[in-house]
């Protein structure tokens, strides 16, 4: 029987040997993991508080009992261009194609609460995502779509309380009743100050809509996903793992303390926070990542804030794979890449994924490269067999070592943001933004100087020219017809209803009342999402980031 002392002698002996024979076959490069994984690198570890059992605290195997045996993830394109009617059509196609959840791409203007026409909007309607000028907008873009029968997740933040009251007024108008919706908007603010830039309103009127979210779901719509905290674009910002999970959970934690504050009960709409992580490159990391994730959200959850239900620990994760790896430079070696950070989100336990097409690093993707993103994950759920037992990868010395760095990593970001104030201190400081600054400098630097391969880039490339004939580019007759329904909608509303919406809406601003019930109101008068947003503007007025934060 080998004991630890005889291991040690023995993994001596090992290393000797080792440092003889890479005289003559020096290695790669300098790693940085260690050469070797054994059980002296977990002789601390207990079954029972570090791994449990899937569907229990805490949670490191997965969120449900059976996993995947019972249910695959949900797998979802994401997805959205030009206008609503064109984006019918492509979720109705992918559906077809398999599809199995809703997940809407909204553009530009529509994610800082511009209206097409507004002058800041030349250029950027339907561009990157779908327009979104009002609830009729919204009619058809979910027209055909049961809404008690589908899941849909809305990628919006600053304004997504009111793209979630034109939501609740769609399903009204097919007969649907709050309670039976479910999805996610991700409404997710304090990232876009440190990663994306789609913010609107200053910190703290953002926070309150987004509590007033919480409060308005919890007692309303008990199934939606409130709020999705995006780790993937703070990752996708050049964040590394350990700030991917640390930052993000500072962020989800201001987000607790705020509802908290305000009255609310964390058992009571802690089960309607979600997440949206990244799957990069480095296969066992991003495995040891989301173990390592759940595991330190249930401790936080339980420890810090009291959550008794299990539901109120569970960290439910939505992956996207990494669009900011993808190589304009031989674009099909995208398909290998997104193919194996699929496969680590799924041996990672996740809940539901949206695989980026292998074209997205030169233009908005087409219907085939769409499809064989939805194909990717199919062959892997039916075909590839790692769906067929739970938390394979556990027991590995090396991902379990993996996972209990991650999370002591982790959790020591979290004290060093707790210590400066929590996140929204952080964030008016600029620390976060130049801790990752700073890593995503040295991984550029390592890609200039060779040192961290890039197929296609600074290995193995070539000089054939890229071809761009079958690629969807940006169609500039969209704008003129978003603002031509627009311009008509206008016209056949009734707009004493919309004004006195409106002027309701602005009062109740400036009071301490729920906003949410308000915003229904406003969208239901076909109020413009700029007309709405335009009066929280006056009263909350519009952000504005001072100086160089780095």
């Amino acid at each position: 029987m080998t004991t630890i002392e005889s291991l040690q002698k023995e993994m001596g002996k090992y290393e000797a040997k080792v440092a003889k024979s890479i005289t003559k076959f020096p290695e790669r490069k300098d790693f940085s993991e260690k050469r070797l994984y054994s059980p002296l690198d977990i002789t601390d570890f207990d079954y029972e508080s570090k791994l449990g059992f899937p569907g229990e605290y805490p949670f490191t195997r997965g969120v449900q009992p059976t996993m995947y045996r019972g249910r695959l993830w949900t797998m979802r394109a994401y997805a959205g261009f030009a206008t609503a009617e064109e984006t019918n059509a492509r979720y109705k196609y992918l559906l077809n194609a398999g599809q199995t959840g809703l997940s809407v791409a909204m553009d530009l203007p529509t994610q800082i609460g511009l209206d097409s026409d507004a002058e800041l909007s030349k250029g950027e309607v339907g561009k990157v995502g779908v327009a979104i000028d009002s609830l009729a907008d919204m009619e058809k873009l979910f027209e055909g779509f049961p809404l008690d029968k589908v899941s849909t997740s809305m990628n919006i933040n600053g304004p997504a309380a009111v793209l979630l009251a034109m939501y609740v007024a769609v399903a009204e108008k097919q007969g649907v009743k709050p309670e039976q919706l479910k999805g996610t908007i991700q409404n997710d603010i304090l990232k876009e100050y440190i990663a994306r830039g789609t913010y609107i309103f200053p910190p703290r009127p953002s926070m309150r809509l987004i509590t007033d979210t919480f409060a308005y779901c919890s007692k309303n719509i008990p199934k939606w996903n409130t709020i999705s905290v995006g780790a993937y674009h703070i990752r996708e910002a050049g964040s590394s793992e350990v700030q991917e999970i640390a930052f993000a959970f500072s962020n989800a934690m201001a987000y607790i303390d705020a509802a908290i504050k305000a009255g609310q009960n964390v058992d009571d709409f802690a089960p309607g926070i979600s997440w949206i992580f990244t799957a990069g490159l480095d296969f066992f990391s991003e495995i040891a990542k989301f173990r390592a994730a759940r595991r330190l959200w249930a401790h936080i959850m339980k420890e810090r804030y009291g959550a008794s239900v299990p539901k109120a620990q569970m960290l439910r994760v939505h992956v996207h794979t990494a669009g900011s790896v993808l190589t304009a430079q031989q674009p099909l070696n995208n398909v290998a890449r997104i193919t194996w950070q699929a496969l680590s989100a799924i041996l990672g336990g996740i809940q539901s994924m949206a695989c980026c097409a292998y074209d997205e690093a030169i233009a908005l993707p087409t219907e085939d490269s769409a499809t064989l993103a939805l194909r990717t994950q199919q062959l892997l759920a039916y075909e590839s067999g790692v769906a067929d037992t739970i938390d394979p990868i556990a027991g590995s010395y090396y991902v379990e070592e993996l996972t209990d760095k991650f999370e002591r990593e982790a959790y020591n970001y979290i004290k060093e943001i707790d210590a400066i104030g929590g996140a929204v201190a952080a964030i008016e400081k600029g620390y976060m933004q130049k801790e990752m600054a700073s890593h995503a400098y040295s991984y550029q630097n390592e890609i200039e100087k060779g040192s961290r391969i890039v197929v296609g880039v600074n290995k193995f490339a070539d000089n054939k020219q890229i071809k761009t004939n079958d690629v969807i580019t940006a169609d500039l007759s969209v704008a003129e017809r978003q603002m031509a329904k627009l311009n008509e909608m206008k016209a056949h509303r009734n707009q004493t209803a919309v004004t006195t919406a409106l002027d309701k809406l602005k009062a109740a601003c400036s009071t301490e009342e729920n906003l949410m019930p308000y915003l229904i109101d406003a969208v239901k008068t076909y109020a413009t999402l700029g007309e709405i947003c335009g009066i929280m503007r006056e009263v909350f007025g519009e952000y504005r980031q001072e100086g160089n934060m780095f």
